[in-house]
């Protein structure tokens, strides 16, 4: 999605714009602008089409504009080409009003009819202009303040959005607003920032608020209010960020995506490391922080995992693991689906939202739906005081720090650790997982930072067959139980950073249809971790190479016979099958990096997509 920054204080605004921008590049954008004012002079905008390159020449990195208060933004298109016209800041008919906006306004075509009535003219097609000029109609009709005409829009509007806003009539003030789509406020002791995400003024304050749904707040140099819709003044609590400003660079690596795939040993010791606590006997999984019981627990009688993409495929693992080890129903739901679907629900379940950002949209709409239903929540997010980590009954965070690139990999590996210590601590208050089993687990559980770690020494491997496939036109992912749902995110993090198409499919579903795609050289990945079913997957891949498949096998240490089959194998260190997604994703992830890379494709910006999904 689209970002935001804007900065107040002593310093020379646009420079500080820029640099903010560049540090969410990673989410994905067409176009760029800024908007910056001069005292009491008038603001200036600048826009560009394409890269933040474009901008930063148009302005000599910003030097060229003067001015200690601006906003900025980078654009992703929906309402409107992408175009120096359309990109943002938007100013209202006579430029009292600018702002830049993310998120979706869904009734702007009647807002625009209702205020070309009022004798507006709308130069662009963006749903934003139709905000910023509903703003001004407020402010001008009623003869109000900037909160009071912006709460006006608000109860107007229909939709998603962050908004940062400059009245001319107000110089030295910054305004912001948010509904659904992320919006935060840095602070410090001279000037105030807001932006989409940490990542944007990190390298200037770690000092932090976030924005409530339907709140709205006014920025001075140094200082920051806050309201609620009713335009009164409320109180937030100041977050203090423990990232420092270098988790968010790429330290050396070519890309954000390979920092991070090796950032991975780290974030699922700090993860793990989190809800461990000592009870004499050894470690024991410890859930106090996120506020749920045991009594809770043992009242639960469903779960449901309600989560998007890579989340999704986090909680097919957890199902297969949760219904072994406790015996508790799971069902997967897919929030966008989840949403609208309306299934009907135990009322002694628990909805786990699992979501990286916090933020995203059909997440976060199907756990407001599970709490209308009367149903407890529990998240699973890595963003502290992110909406969904707000409004969730409970709270289990992860500790994968800042992720940047766009296809995840650290921040699914620690929703992973997440599941498993979830599955631990369901089967031993259930009384179906002994306190030597919880000890064997968690051991097991804190060897897999260093086999994480020991793949990563081998990636030269993948990286080298990688080079062989850059040509790929089509590749097939199979496996069974936990293997299969390890070959769904393997064949999403294919596709989605070198935009060879993939899928994943059971593999006992082969002969159903699938097989008949399958023709001399086609690339299939086999996934053969469980031991169950380790022949029956075995099975399908030679049929597969029968008719005249390219196998790679992937698979645990001592499998050796593997190599009979396949042309290329991984192996990954031993460890408990149930725990064996862990490992077995890693390999997965580098080839679809060292795929991408071979390809020539920007793999931290996939084109299409956003870091975070916060609108439909």
């Amino acid at each position: 999605m689209c970002g935001i920054v804007g900065y107040i204080g002593n310093e020379q605004a646009a420079p500080i714009l820029l640099d903010g921008l560049a540090k969410l590049e990673y989410r994905g954008y067409d176009s760029s602008g800024i908007a910056v004012r001069d005292n009491n002079e008038d603001t200036v905008v600048i826009k560009a089409k394409g890269k933040l390159s474009e901008l930063a020449e148009k302005t000599d990195n910003g030097s060229a504009v003067k001015g200690c208060c601006g906003i900025g933004h980078t654009r992703w298109a929906t309402h409107g080409a992408p175009s120096e016209t359309n990109a943002h800041p938007h100013v209202s008919n006579d430029r009292s009003v600018i702002a830049v906006h993310n998120g979706i306004i869904e009734n702007h075509t009647e807002i625009r009819e209702k205020l070309l009535r009022q004798g507006y003219v709308f130069r662009t097609q963006t749903d934003t202009e139709a905000v910023v000029n509903l703003i001004d109609y407020y402010y001008k009709k009623y003869n109000i303040g900037p909160i009071d005409a912006i709460a006006k829009t608000m109860v107007r509007v229909r939709g998603s959005y962050a908004l940062a806003i400059m009245f001319s009539d107000y110089p030295g003030e910054i305004y912001v607003a948010r509904k659904d789509s992320p919006l935060i406020v840095g602070i410090t002791e001279n000037a105030a920032y807001t932006a989409s995400d940490v990542p944007a003024i990190l390298n200037r304050t770690r000092q932090v608020y976030y924005i409530g749904n339907l709140e709205m707040g006014r920025l001075t140099a140094g200082n920051v209010e806050f309201y609620n819709l009713d335009g009164d003044l409320i109180e937030k609590e100041l977050t203090t960020i423990d990232w420092d400003a270098a988790a968010a660079e790429k330290g050396g690596y070519e890309h954000f995506m390979l920092k991070e795939i090796h950032e991975q040993p780290k974030a699922v010791r700090d993860t793990l490391h989190a809800y461990l606590k000592e009870n004499g006997k050894g470690n024991t999984v410890n859930l106090e922080k996120t506020g749920i019981s045991e009594e809770e627990i043992r009242a639960c009688s469903q779960l449901y995992i309600v989560a998007c993409g890579s989340a999704s495929h986090v909680g097919y693992t957890a199902q297969y693991i949760i219904e072994d080890m406790c015996r508790i129903p799971v069902r997967v739901e897919m929030a966008s689906e989840f949403r609208y679907r309306r299934p009907p629900l135990v009322r002694d379940g628990l909805v786990v939202i699992i979501s990286q950002s916090g933020e995203t949209a059909d997440s976060l709409a199907a756990l407001r739906h599970a709490k209308e239903e009367g149903l407890k929540t529990l998240a699973i997010v890595n963003v502290i005081g992110s909406t969904i980590a707000r409004e969730a009954d409970y709270v289990m965070y992860t500790y994968a720090g800042p992720e940047i690139a766009v296809a995840t990999t650290k921040a699914y590996s620690c929703q992973l650790i997440a599941c498993y210590l979830l599955a631990i601590a369901f089967g031993k208050a259930r009384g179906l997982v002994t306190e030597e089993c919880v000890s064997e687990y968690l051991e097991e559980l804190e060897t897999l930072p260093d086999k994480i770690a020991r793949i990563l020494e081998d990636k030269e491997r993948i990286q080298w067959f990688a080079s062989k496939f850059a040509n790929a036109q089509d590749a097939f992912f199979i496996g069974r139980g936990i293997d299969y749902a390890v070959c769904m995110e393997g064949s999403l993090k294919m596709k989605e950073v070198s935009y060879v198409h993939t899928e994943a499919y059971a593999a006992g579903e082969l002969k159903h249809g699938t097989i008949s795609l399958i023709e001399k050289g086609t690339l299939v990945i086999g996934v053969l971790t469980q031991s169950e079913i380790y022949e029956k997957t075995l099975s399908n891949m030679v049929e597969v190479k029968s008719r005249g498949g390219y196998l790679m096998g992937l698979t645990m240490s001592g499998n050796f016979n593997l190599e009979e089959t396949a042309d290329f194998t991984v192996f990954v260190p031993k460890t408990d099958e149930l725990f064996a997604a862990s490992l077995a994703v890693i390999p997965l992830q580098l080839l679809g990096y060292y795929i991408a890379v071979a390809r020539g494709q920007d793999v931290d910006k996939p084109r299409n997509l956003a870091k975070s999904v916060t609108v439909e």
